[in-house]
């Protein structure tokens, strides 16, 4: 009897153990619990039908914009999970950005433009094609302050669909359109290639990758909008990028790099594509990170959320 009384509390503790460790495994830990991605969260495909996806731009219902560039083509993503083709033959789009007014703007290089695209009927106007006489050299990326003026990159990437190889800009720009007017302040002459863009929420600062140089700036926005006292920020170029609730930089290239306000690094999201061109938050709590990566785009839940809307 007491051998028996032995073993049945022996299995008692095996079943015991093995009980307590299964529920420490469900339990996160410190660090998935305070991680900016929600726990549990694993990447989704969306999509891999794309032949090179960029642009993504968030509206205020959570559809995210973004272009197909290489086939001329805009498509939107719905939080429910549909995905359809927006428009076609859009000055072969690059980065998006959706102003307060409910308008779709393009950095359209086909013939180094910026446009202004009505979502409701899809016709556009050209708000931007020059500056100083010159043609741009083809423009990137941009953020809106909220005012309404208009900050944008001017970098040169030859693009194979372009007949006239006359380049006219002398360097690689960021410009600063104010609001209601006609022609952009250049801002920065010194980057070798800006690219990605985006401003903080309090519009006290401003960041610019230089995605070639390998750096990434900081700069202070003045009263008049204008930029001042650049600072470097991180040793990294990116593409796209984004900034969450807490102040947080999302570079994108090798996977998405996120750093904290103080430039630390803090998180990297592996992507299995050669490139990661550009990320921003959309769904209707802005808590989707969408990113857009070569052919595919791909999204993960976040503890964290935008701030655009």
């Amino acid at each position: 009897m007491r051998k028996m009384h032995a073993l049945g509390l022996i299995a008692f503790s095996a079943l015991v153990a093995v009980h307590c460790s299964s529920l420490k495994k469900e339990t996160p830990s410190e660090e998935e619990t305070n991680s900016i991605v929600a726990t549990g969260a694993e990447l989704q495909t969306v999509s891999d039908q794309f032949k090179f996806t960029e642009g993504p731009a968030s509206d205020k219902e959570g559809n995210v914009y973004f272009t197909d560039q290489p086939n001329d083509d805009i498509w939107k993503w719905s939080p429910d999970g549909s995905l359809v083709k927006f428009m076609d033959t859009t000055g072969r789009s690059n980065g998006l950005y959706i102003d307060d007014e409910g308008y779709l703007l393009a950095a359209a290089d086909q013939d180094n433009e910026l446009w202004k695209i009505n979502l409701q009927d899809k016709s556009h106007e050209v708000l931007l094609k020059g500056w100083q006489g010159m043609k741009y050299n083809g423009p990137n990326d941009m953020w809106l302050d909220k005012k309404g003026g208009i900050y944008f990159t001017d970098p040169l990437y030859k693009r194979v669909y372009w007949t006239d190889t006359l380049y006219e800009q002398t360097t690689c720009n960021v410009f600063y359109l104010p609001p209601g007017a006609d022609t952009p302040i250049v801002q920065d002459t010194t980057l070798i290639r800006p690219n990605g863009i985006i401003g903080t929420p309090n519009q006290k600062y401003l960041y610019v990758a230089d995605n070639t140089g390998k750096k990434l700036y900081r700069y202070e926005i003045g009263a008049d909008g204008n930029l001042q006292n650049k600072m470097l920020f991180a040793d990294t170029g990116s593409d796209g990028m984004t900034i969450d609730n807490e102040g947080n930089i999302y570079i994108t290239g090798d996977g998405v790099t996120v750093y904290n306000s103080s430039g630390e690094k803090i998180h990297h999201i592996p992507i299995d594509r050669s490139w990661t061109a550009n990320v921003t938050f959309g769904g209707p709590d802005q808590d989707i990170l969408f990113i857009t990566a070569m052919n595919s785009v791909f999204t993960l839940k976040m503890n964290v959320h935008g701030v655009r809307w």
